[in-house]
C-alpha cells in the first residue's frame, strides 16, 4: 500500500496498525504524563516541584526574549518585501542567463510561469468568494497567465450551484481559464473536508485543461488558499521572484505570512487576540525557516503535487501534511521557502460572542489535530529509513520539533498559570512554613513581569500592522484594540493548551476528528 497516503491507524492492520495506535497515543501520553507527573509531585515533593517552577520560569522568560527578536526581525523583513515591486525584481532576473539554482538548464523568465490557484470552499457567502476571487483580479500578475478553480462541495446543495452560476457570469471571462468543481459528498474513504475537495479540484484541472493544452508541469506554480485569502498585490511576483532565485526550487513549497485583517476590527476581542498571535507565531518561523513546514494557505510547483499523487483524502490537517508528504516522499530533501509576504485572511467570528468563543475553540482544536502528523512522520520515516542515504538528520530534527511544539502547546501555558499554585496548595503546612514556599510567588511574579515584554512588543506590533478604523467605530476603540492584549495569558490557556490536550486526548483514544469549517461572517 501507499504507506504516505495514511491518514489515521484505521488504514492499516495487524502488527503496523497496533505500531500506529502507540504512536498516536504518544502525543497525548506525553502532555498528559507531564501534568499528570508535577501535580503528583506537587503534593508528594513540593520542593521538587519548586525548583523546577523556577527553572522552568527563568526557561519561559528567556524563550519570550528569544522570540522577541524573532519577532522583530520577521517584522522588519515583512515590511521590508511588502514595500518592494516584485513586477520589476522579477524582470531584473531577465538580464541574467537562467533562473538561479534551477534543476532546468533552459534560461526562463517569469512569463514562463502559470499560476494555478485552487479555492476550495464550502458554504461561504457570495460576499467572501468575490472578495477572494478580485484580490486574483488585482494582484497584478496577467490574468491571462492564470488559471483558477473555485472548489466547491456537492454537498453544500442547491445554493452551491447558484453561487456558482453567478460567480461564473462575473469572473469566468477575468481569467485565461476558470474552471468550478463540484466534489462529491459520497466517495468511500474521504474525510469530508479541504483535503478531498482540493484533491478533486486538482485531477479535474488536470483531466480538463493542464493536459489537453499540453501545459508544461514544471512551469505551473500552484496556490491553495482559504477562500477568505485575499492576496496582498504582487503575492504571485514574489512567489515566481522566490521560485526562479532559490536553489532546487522544485523541491520546495513556498509559504506566506497569513495576517487576519479582513474583519478584524469587527470581531471580539478575544478572537482578534488569537489571531494576531497566530499571525506573529508565522512571522517568527519564517526567520526560522528549517522548523517550517507548510500552513493554511500556501503555494508550492504543480510538478511536486503530481509526484506525490495529490492530496490525501482521509486526514484533517491537509495544509502541513501535504508538506510530510512531500519531505517523505523526497527521502528528506523537500523545504519551506518563507516568502515574507502576506496574505489577508478573516479572524474566526461567528453570530454573537459566545457563538465566536465556541468557534474559535473549535478552530484551535482543528489546528491541534495537527499532532496527526507526529505518528504519520515518524511510521513512515521507519518505514523509509532503510533507503535513505542522507539527511537522516533532518528527518530527527523534524521529528524532535514536532513531538515539542505539541507538547509545549499542551503544556507550557498550564505549567506557568496553573502548576505554579500548586505546591502552597498541595504542599501541606511543612512546605508552606519554608522560605522556599514564601520566594516562589515572588521570583514567579517577578520573572513574568519581566516576559511582559513580549505581550507589550506584541501589542505595539499588532497595532502598526491594524488596517485604517473604518468608519463607525470611536477613537477609542484604537485604544482597546491594544489594552486586550493584558487577556493573552487567559487566551493562550482557554484557547490554546485545553484545545491542544483535548485533540491530543481524541487522537489517543481513537476518536478521529472530522474537518470542522470555520465560520465567516463579516459585517
Amino acid at each position: 500500500m501507499d504507506y504516505l497516503k495514511i491518514g489515521k491507524a484505521t488504514d492499516l492492520s495487524g502488527k503496523e496498525r497496533k505500531w500506529y495506535r502507540i504512536l498516536e497515543i504518544l502525543p497525548g501520553f506525553l502532555s498528559l504524563g507531564t501534568l499528570f507527573i508535577l501535580i503528583l509531585l506537587s503534593w508528594l515533593k513540593p520542593v521538587w516541584v519548586a525548583y523546577f517552577l523556577i527553572a522552568f520560569d527563568v526557561y519561559w522568560l528567556l524563550l519570550v526574549i528569544f522570540l522577541a527578536i524573532y519577532l522583530l526581525a520577521g517584522f522588519k523583513q515583512l515590511k521590508k518585501y511588502k514595500a518592494m515591486d516584485w513586477r520589476q525584481q522579477c524582470e531584473n532576473l531577465k538580464k541574467q542567463a537562467g533562473p538561479v539554482g534551477s534543476l532546468s538548464a533552459q534560461s526562463w523568465v517569469w512569463e514562463d510561469l502559470t499560476q494555478l490557484i485552487i479555492l476550495p470552499t464550502y458554504n461561504e457567502d457570495l460576499a467572501i468568494l468575490r472578495t477572494a476571487l478580485m484580490s486574483l483580479v488585482n494582484d497584478g500578475w496577467p490574468t491571462e497567465k492564470m488559471i483558477v478553480v473555485l472548489a466547491m462541495e456537492e454537498r453544500a446543495g442547491q445554493g452551491a450551484y447558484d453561487k456558482a452560476r453567478v460567480i461564473n457570469e462575473e469572473f469566468a471571462s477575468r481569467f485565461g481559464e476558470f474552471l468550478i468543481t463540484f466534489h462529491p459528498g459520497d466517495i468511500t474513504g474521504e474525510i469530508k473536508g479541504k483535503g478531498a475537495n482540493q484533491a478533486y479540484a486538482a485531477q479535474a484541472v488536470k483531466e480538463k485543461i493542464i493536459d489537453p493544452k499540453r501545459l508544461e508541469y514544471n512551469k505551473i506554480l500552484v496556490s491553495v488558499f482559504d477562500i477568505d485569502t485575499v492576496v496582498h498585490p504582487g503575492y504571485f511576483f514574489r512567489l515566481a521572484n522566490s521560485f526562479l532565485t532559490v536553489l532546487n526550487p522544485y523541491h520546495a513549497s513556498y509559504q506566506p505570512i497569513p495576517v487576519y485583517h479582513n474583519n478584524v476590527w469587527q470581531a471580539p476581542f478575544f478572537a482578534r487576540v488569537a489571531s494576531s498571535s497566530n499571525t506573529f507565531w508565522q512571522m517568527m518561523q519564517q526567520i526560522r525557516p528549517e522548523k517550517l513546514a507548510t500552513y493554511s494557505s500556501h503555494s508550492m510547483t504543480w510538478q511536486a503535487l503530481v509526484d506525490i499523487g495529490f492530496w490525501g483524502v482521509n486526514m484533517v490537517s491537509e495544509d502541513s501534511r501535504i508538506f510530510w508528504h512531500c519531505f517523505l516522499y523526497y527521502e528528506g530533501d523537500y523545504r519551506v521557502e518563507p516568502l515574507y509576504f502576506p496574505v489577508y485572511m478573516d479572524t474566526t467570528m461567528d453570530q454573537n460572542f459566545w457563538q465566536t468563543a465556541k468557534s474559535l475553540y473549535k478552530q484551535q482544536r482543528r489546528w491541534a489535530w495537527g499532532s496527526e502528523n507526529v505518528p504519520y512522520l515518524i511510521f513512515n520515516a521507519q518505514k523509509k529509513w532503510p533507503t535513505w542515504k542522507k539527511r537522516k538528520g533532518a528527518v530527527f530534527r523534524h521529528i524532535f520539533v514536532q513531538v515539542y511544539g505539541f507538547h509545549s502547546w499542551a503544556t507550557n501555558a498550564l505549567i506557568v498559570g496553573v502548576i505554579g499554585w500548586l505546591p502552597q496548595l498541595l504542599g501541606g503546612d511543612r512546605f508552606n512554613s519554608t522560605v522556599l514556599s514564601g520566594n516562589i510567588p515572588v521570583v514567579t511574579t517577578w520573572l513574568m513581569n519581566l516576559a511582559m515584554i513580549g505581550m507589550i512588543l506584541s501589542a505595539a506590533i499588532s497595532s502598526i500592522m491594524l488596517p485604517k478604523r473604518p468608519k463607525g467605530y470611536k477613537w477609542y476603540k484604537s485604544i482597546l484594540v491594544v489594552v486586550e492584549w493584558v487577556f493573552v495569558p487567559f487566551s493562550i490557556i482557554v484557547f490554546g493548551a485545553i484545545p491542544c490536550l483535548d485533540a491530543q486526548i481524541r487522537l489517543a483514544r481513537g476518536k478521529y476528528m472530522g474537518f470542522w469549517v470555520t465560520p465567516k461572517a463579516r459585517q
